[in-house]
């Protein structure tokens, strides 16, 4: 080892360190950047592979352990920054200018909480500094611009030598393309295949969605056409499986999470939404309306992780109706806890992914 202070013997002694996640040294990932020495004082910057990284703080302090070994060291400056790697996909697919990782956030059947969760994610990822996009991909059901505060809103339209572009709405740190600006609140949405795959690609390709580390993607329910076109036009980082842990949303969610892996994208994990219920009257008593343990059986017998659990709160609903998503409005409460960590598991699973 190095005896003097340096910025070499400072790199030499943080080779040791590793990233949690990715198990290699963070100087072997040039994670470890400008590194300066002034007296007794040791900068450096540390770059993490997204803003959500849920164990931050955990490899700050290991840096600051292992550089305080070093003689003459009084104090240790630590400047965290993110760069969220751009997912590889698959050759055959076309990606998004700009657009770092596409996921996919689905469900078997409807009536889990799917866009309550992709909703909740997407603001939580951009709480922590992520740049984020989410597309409401539910044409028949579009409820995301409620959620997000942007009912009523709608979305810009330019016109350019490559035909119509869109200008995605925006709130709580989320841009937003949603057939719900495009059509009247009480219209239904009556199509068939090749129309809905038509807008779905609009939201791809038509956008100016800018650079975003992640784009969110709120499917419909179900195996049919909307996820099929998805997942054969871009590369996809990966999708997340909303469920209940009630026995029919498992056996849907099963055939879901089936499908993707058939088309080549890879399952990030399991969502077991409504896990149990708080009554606001008596926050420590809990009730397993839907049953119990049920996403975390299905992960194990499908090889795949759970994510995380989310109890069902009245404002929960509440922040929904209203256009202030739960993580927004009560960022204490036991469901936008297990949402934020949620958000950061998948924001850890995608950088695995990418620099696997």
């Amino acid at each position: 080892m190095l005896e003097t202070l340096s910025a070499e013997s400072v790199l030499e002694v943080l080779k040791p360190v590793q990233d949690p996640e990715l198990q290699k040294s963070l100087v072997a990932l040039n994670m470890i950047r400008n590194v300066s020495i002034s007296g007794g004082k040791v900068r450096f910057t540390l770059v993490l592979t997204t803003p959500a990284c849920p164990l931050r703080q955990f490899i700050v302090e290991d840096c600051e352990r292992a550089v305080k070994t070093l003689p003459g060291v009084e104090l240790v400056e630590v400047e965290v920054t993110a760069e969220t790697p751009q997912q590889k996909g698959l050759p055959d697919r076309t990606g998004i200018d700009g657009v770092k990782n596409i996921i996919a956030i689905s469900s078997g059947k409807g009536g889990v909480g799917k866009s309550s969760v992709a909703v909740n994610v997407a603001v939580a990822l951009a709480q922590a500094g992520a740049k984020v996009g989410l597309i409401d991909a539910d044409i028949y059901g579009p409820n995301a611009p409620m959620m997000l505060g942007l009912e009523g809103s709608g979305v810009a339209v330019r016109q350019t030598a490559q035909g119509e572009i869109l200008e995605p709405a925006f709130n709580h740190g989320v841009k937003l393309v949603s057939m719900g600006f495009l059509i009247d609140k009480d219209q239904p949405v009556i199509w068939r295949g090749p129309m809905l795959n038509g807008v779905i690609r609009q939201f791809l390709y038509q956008v100016q969605w800018g650079d975003l580390d992640y784009l969110l993607v709120d499917m419909p329910p179900g195996t049919g056409d909307a996820q099929l076109t998805l997942a054969q036009a871009v590369p996809m980082a990966g999708a997340v499986i909303v469920t209940t842990p009630q026995s029919v949303a498992l056996l849907d969610s099963r055939r879901g999470l089936k499908m993707f892996q058939q088309l080549n994208v890879p399952v990030l994990g399991i969502v077991e939404n409504m896990s149990y219920f708080i009554p606001p009257d008596m926050p420590d008593r809990q009730y397993d309306i839907f049953g119990s343990a049920g996403g975390e059986k299905t992960a194990a017998e499908l090889n795949v992780p759970l994510l995380g659990c989310v109890p069902l709160e009245i404002p929960l609903r509440e922040g929904g109706d209203r256009g202030v998503p739960i993580v927004v409005g009560e960022p204490d409460s036991a469901s936008a806890k297990a949402l934020t960590r949620i958000a950061q598991q998948i924001a850890a699973k995608v950088s695995v992914a990418a620099l696997a």
